[in-house]
């Protein structure tokens, strides 16, 4: 007779050899580039005049192909200044082909940000992992923002 504690041990490994496919399914590896226009940019003064504590950034931008040439997906979200002049932090929902992917992080004003992927729907339901974000100059010299996805 097997003991309690080999059986359960047994089944534990059966579970986790049946979960590791489906987790990696997700985009195991998997990179999306892809460039934003940040054309909606509003912020809301909160507090003192100008750039300050608890100013709110809202957008719902267009996201282009890594090319910059078509549009392939958009954005939504928010973004709350936490250190004046340096940097927000920010949610925000990216709508691509087949799901949405859901970032969270910090903004910085002069620097790259990377921010964690908080997960997604779709084909991207289980989508781990972290977003880099670059500031670009656009087509027409105006900024924008490269969106690169390290899925895991």
């Amino acid at each position: 007779m097997k003991r309690p504690s080999a059986i359960l041990a047994a089944l534990v490994f059966a579970a986790a050899l049946v979960a590791v496919p489906a987790a990696t399914a997700a985009g195991s590896g998997k990179t999306i580039s892809v460039i934003e226009h940040p054309i909606t940019d509003t912020t809301t003064d909160i507090g003192k005049k100008g750039d300050s504590l608890g100013d709110i950034l809202t957008f719902h931008n267009p996201i282009y192909d890594s090319k910059d040439s078509k549009q392939v997906a958009s954005d939504q979200g928010y973004c709350i200044r936490v250190d004046v002049g340096v940097s927000y932090e920010c949610t925000w929902t990216n709508f691509l082909k087949g799901g949405q992917i859901v970032v969270q992080g910090p903004y910085y004003d002069a620097k790259p940000s990377d921010l964690a992927i908080t997960g997604g729907t779709g084909k991207y339901a289980t989508a781990r992992g972290s977003m880099h974000l670059e500031a670009i100059e656009g087509g027409k010299g105006e900024e924008e923002f490269s969106f690169v996805f390290h899925l895991r």
